[in-house]
């Protein structure tokens, strides 16, 4: 039968045990008392707001929930006697009693109790009276520099003096300024010992001890040891320090001697015993004994706990260790890194939101906010305890809250000792320079299959050579690129993949370098490592070679660097360089010769090629998939791994004919900042472009990223290529020939043009992006026709309604348009705004929205009809079919209202065909109307008298005015003009011949 755990406790140590009892199948539920943010509600774990002071009460609330354990985390409700107090109760409870919790309350009573029992210690002595303290430790013939408040003081209560004077200080502070309280009205004065300071703990029945693996603290606050005295700042586990001899010389001299002597004193000792020691070279001495695990020590010893604990508590409750010992995982490593609010332990900064949580947090207000001290500590658990730090270290550089305070440098005794303990040879330290020397003699074939006129491509000289003039240049310029892989790598080494990514390292580089016209000449690779596996680098490098023969260049060299420590086991790294050469008068881009009007070519992406893996691997992080999971997206048959692998695509051999025709403009790569990012690097300030995302087709895996991750569109088009590799500027006249060409050897589509700029407007802006990816693989047939790159031409995917809207101010109402057709659901995409006055809000609401801006300014014209017709020249350019006028303060022409007749809405404030005109809500208040509201309708010839969309009534209250029924009349438009425009959008709603509505869904619910 599972049973139910009360730990006791509010901290990281606590939150550890928790976490390693509710892994136990005779667990039911672990309550935490009082808990923190990180064992509130998770999984078995919840906290409980019963008093921990009052034995009785917690006694019977014990009773009450069926407890059958009470776990103690720290030492103060020990030294209170809870275990006392719950075992007579009848409450079962794990942990020594108040007299056996004196090696830890009492510092006074445990050195006592060392010499009692020949227990190794440091010289000391205890004292009631500040200048006895000062006068013993000017006269100790040893270094007595070491001062403690006898009591508890939250592990903080020892200062390790620099000299004599300053330890008198430290006792003048204890004992007079009373820094620790209560806890320091004794303090014992003792020797500074020297040597390597570790922590071993033990479970014991009372008899038996069973050593947990050795692990040390580190207490002070900054990297190096320095700074003040802490509660710990981290640990590690196991310690190397500390061999199996000592260990088992420990267990003898100290443990077992230290249970020993308790069960003759009368006080048996059950429960955890930690002793704090100095490995000196006389051997093994104790600075202190801890009744309790250690925090943060518990956080690196229960991962590395292979038993069940909840079997090892009860063994030990049992008397049962002798026969049932603990099993602990054998070579594992692990690494805890405390992160402290700013200014620990002097001030601690309370109520800052952090991003995860383990230790000092709490809830506020449903959300997780520091509680002042040691916040976090993050555990990492590896093979190697160099992996353990970099993995523990990489957890905390994802975790940020304002003044967060921790260490770095977490095992580095442990790293320093195994490193320095002998004499090395550069193979001891991890470099194989005959692994080396094997891989270079495996890749020159590889290597020579790339050699290209002006290059021979033999590896192991100093430098490699390339003859341009042999390469057939008569004036040319050099253009290099350098890139890498990204965290690409990690899918790479996690799948065991690596013969394709060395096509995504050449790819990266050349295609950059594409973008200049230059032709890819030849190529080096640096290829990094912890330990070098030659099989795959080999097959990396392979990879390579494989890739330079497709891009047309040679590979010149390289350089293969074993770093040990600085990765780990089976990780690498990548970075390429590529060198390109391009005539003089083929260079691109050609910036001043792009206008407005230029398409746009786009070229298909075999994926998402290199960039934007490090989300990838987030939004997976939030499925059940697995990299050898089926994929839901690419080929049957494929898994995620092998879809996520796909290498990118070279463009060189495909485009570099096509470049150097002269019909090319520009060349963009879509690389790292998508196309939102890398299409205005080929553009002057002046341009923007304007895509449609329906013209092209968008790999499925970049809709199942968008839906499972909730990614915006922004998000998708500045992270991520979106099914387009490359994009080509081209003059309207090559367009086809040039598309024809591309289609030749690749899928490509004409997917946009260029534009005019706006003030404030964005760059680029993609329209029906968010609709093509829900559409996920159907592709757009026919896209050869789109002779202007706007109009979809025998395509079957459908578009949404494209929208302009025409503003002369703020742009409240143009706000709530925008909010709308953000939504997946809406039928209507607003692809202009188009203001009669410059500068105006409204402008600045459609750029931050994406949305292209015209400025058609009224003074500028002589008269209403050429107005008129600038602004309908504009709405061609466009294609725009459905015209919202949102504060548009001039009266159209009867020839543009004809024109767009049904096509054009207009919102006016009263409840026609009441209060038409301006000043509806002051006819409303003096007409003495207690309904008003607002209207969209149809625009007409005459003025607020189309046929009516949707309606909304607005009370008018005994004590309004105008401005007051003004301001929610406006509420009113923010929702129904919405409302309407989706309704005629979607088709619902549409204008008949003879003027009036008619509705082409049922059952329609009217606004």
């Amino acid at each position: 039968m599972a049973e139910r755990v009360l730990v006791i406790g509010g901290g990281g140590r606590e939150h550890a045990l928790a976490w390693k009892l509710a892994q136990s199948p005779h667990v039911q539920q672990v309550l935490v008392a009082p808990g923190n943010a990180g064992t509130a509600n998770c999984g078995k774990i919840s906290n409980s707001e019963v008093s921990v002071t009052n034995h009785s009460i917690l006694a019977q609330y014990c009773k009450d929930h069926n407890v059958a354990l009470v776990v103690v985390g720290p030492e103060v409700p020990l030294a209170a006697g809870i275990v006392d107090d719950l075992t007579a109760a009848g409450v079962l409870c794990f942990g020594p009693t108040a007299r056996a919790a004196q090696l830890e309350a009492s510092k006074s009573f445990s050195k006592s109790f060392m010499d009692r029992h020949s227990i190794p210690t440091a010289r000391w002595s205890s004292f009631t009276d500040s200048q006895e303290a000062c006068n013993f430790i000017q006269g100790a013939e040893f270094p007595a520099l070491v001062v403690k408040a006898s009591g508890l003081a939250a592990g903080k209560g020892v200062i390790v003096a620099g000299n004599k004077d300053e330890a008198c200080q430290a006792v003048r502070d204890i004992m007079k300024d009373k820094a620790f309280g209560s806890a320091g009205e004794t303090v014992v004065v003792e020797e500074l010992l020297e040597g390597e300071e570790v922590s071993c703990l033990c479970f014991s029945d009372g008899f038996t001890v069973a050593p947990m693996p050795p692990a040390q603290d580190h207490k002070r606050l900054l990297d190096g040891d320095q700074g003040p005295n802490t509660g710990g700042m981290g640990a590690y586990c196991p310690a190397p320090q500390v061999s199996e001899e000592m260990l088992q010389l420990i267990k003898t001299m100290v443990l077992q001697k230290t249970i020993d002597g308790m069960r003759e004193e009368g006080a048996p000792y059950i429960g955890v015993l930690y002793a704090g020691l100095m490995i000196t070279k006389l051997g093994p001495k104790v600075l202190e004994f801890n009744c309790r695990f250690g925090d943060p020590e518990c956080q690196v010893l229960m991962p590395l706990l292979k038993s069940d604990l909840y079997e090892v508590l009860q063994n030990t409750l049992q008397g049962k260790l002798a026969s049932r010992p603990p099993v602990w995982q054998e070579k594992s490593a692990a690494v805890t890194v405390v992160m402290a609010s700013g200014g620990r332990p002097h001030y601690a900064t309370k109520s800052m939101h952090i991003y995860v949580f383990h230790a000092g947090t709490t809830l506020k207000e449903g959300k997780v906010v520091t509680s002042g001290g040691r916040v976090l500590t993050v555990t990492a658990v590896h093979s190697h305890l160099n992996s353990a730090l970099q993995l523990a270290n990489q957890g905390v550089g994802a975790i940020a809250f304002s003044g967060a305070v921790y260490r770095r440098d977490i095992g580095h005794r442990a790293i320093s000792f195994l490193t320095c303990s002998r004499a090395l040879t550069y193979k001891d330290s991890g470099v194989d320079i005959a692994a080396g020397n094997k891989l270079v003699d495996m890749i020159k074939p590889v290597a020579k299959a790339t050699s290209r006129p002006g290059c021979s491509a033999e590896l192991g000289g100093f430098a490699g050579l390339f003859d341009l003039k042999a390469a057939g240049f008569t004036d040319p310029i050099l253009v290099s690129g350098t890139d890498g892989v990204g965290t690409k790598l990690k899918i790479a080494q996690a799948c065991d993949c690596h013969s394709t990514i060395g096509q995504d390292l050449v790819a990266m580089c050349v295609n950059d370098v594409l973008a200049q016209g230059a032709e890819p000449l030849f190529f080096l690779d640096y290829f990094s490592c912890g330990q070098l596996d030659v099989t795959v680098a080999a097959s990396v490098i392979e990879g390579i070679a494989e890739a330079c023969c497709l891009a047309g260049c040679a590979l010149l060299g390289g350089e293969t660097a074993e770093m040990p420590g600085m990765y780990g086991p089976g990780e690498y790294d990548l970075a390429g360089f590529c060198v390109g050469a391009v005539d003089r008068g083929q260079l691109l881009p050609r910036l001043a010769d792009i206008v407005e009007g230029d398409l746009l070519i786009g070229i298909a992406s075999s994926g998402l090629h290199s960039n934007g893996f490090s989300l990838v691997r987030q939004v997976l992080d939030r499925t059940d998939l697995q990299y050898s999971s089926p994929a839901p997206f690419g080929r049957p048959g494929q898994t995620v791994g092998e879809v996520l692998l796909t290498p990118t695509k070279i463009y060189s051999k495909i485009l570099l004919p096509i470049l150097q025709n002269g019909s090319v403009k520009a060349y963009t790569h879509i690389t790292g900042g998508g196309l939102l990012e890398n299409i205005p690097r080929v553009l002057l300030p002046e341009l923007a472009v304007d895509l449609d995302a329906s013209h092209w087709r968008i790999p499925a895996v970049f809709s199942w990223l968008q839906q499972k991750g909730i990614l915006s569109e922004e998000e998708m088009g500045r992270t991520f290529n979106c099914g387009l590799g490359a994009v080509l500027v081209v003059g309207r006249q090559d367009a086809q020939q040039l598309l024809r060409e591309v289609q030749a050897q690749e899928d490509a589509w004409i997917v946009g043009s260029v534009t005019c700029r706006q003030p404030g407007a964005e760059p680029v802006v993609i329209r029906n992006l968010q609709y093509s990816l829900q559409a996920g693989t159907n592709p757009c047939t026919d896209t050869s026709s789109l002779g202007n790159g706007l109009v979809q031409g025998g395509g079957i995917c459908q578009k949404k309604t494209k929208v302009a809207v025409l503003i002369s101010g703020t742009g409240t109402n143009l706000q709530a348009l925008i909010e709308q057709v953000k939504k997946p659901s809406s039928s209507a995409e607003i692809i202009v705004v188009i203001s009669n006055r410059p500068g105006v809000l409204g402008l600045k609401r459609a750029s931050m929205a994406g949305i292209q801006t015209r400025v058609v300014d009224h003074k500028l014209y002589g008269s209403r009809a050429d107005f008129d017709s600038t602004i309908d020249q504009v709405l061609e350019e466009f294609g725009v079919e459905v015209i919202c006028l949102a504060g548009f303060m001039r009266i159209l022409t009867a020839p543009f209202v004809k024109k767009w007749n049904g096509k054009l809405l207009n919102i006016h404030p009263s409840l026609l065909p009441s209060f038409k005109g301006v000043h509806a809500q002051r006819q409303a208040l003096q007409a003495g109307v207690r309904l008003t509201g607002c209207t969209v309708h149809f625009v007409a010839e005459e003025v607020d008298a189309g046929a009516i969309i949707a309606q909304e009534a607005v009370p008018v209250l005994a004590n309004d005015t105008e401005e007051s029924l003004s301001e929610r009349v406006k509420e009113a438009e923010h929702r129904v003009f919405p409302a309407a425009l989706e309704l005629v959008a979607s088709g619902a709603v549409r204008l008949g011949e003879d003027g009036r509505i008619v509705w082409s869904i049922t059952d329609t619910a009217l606004v």
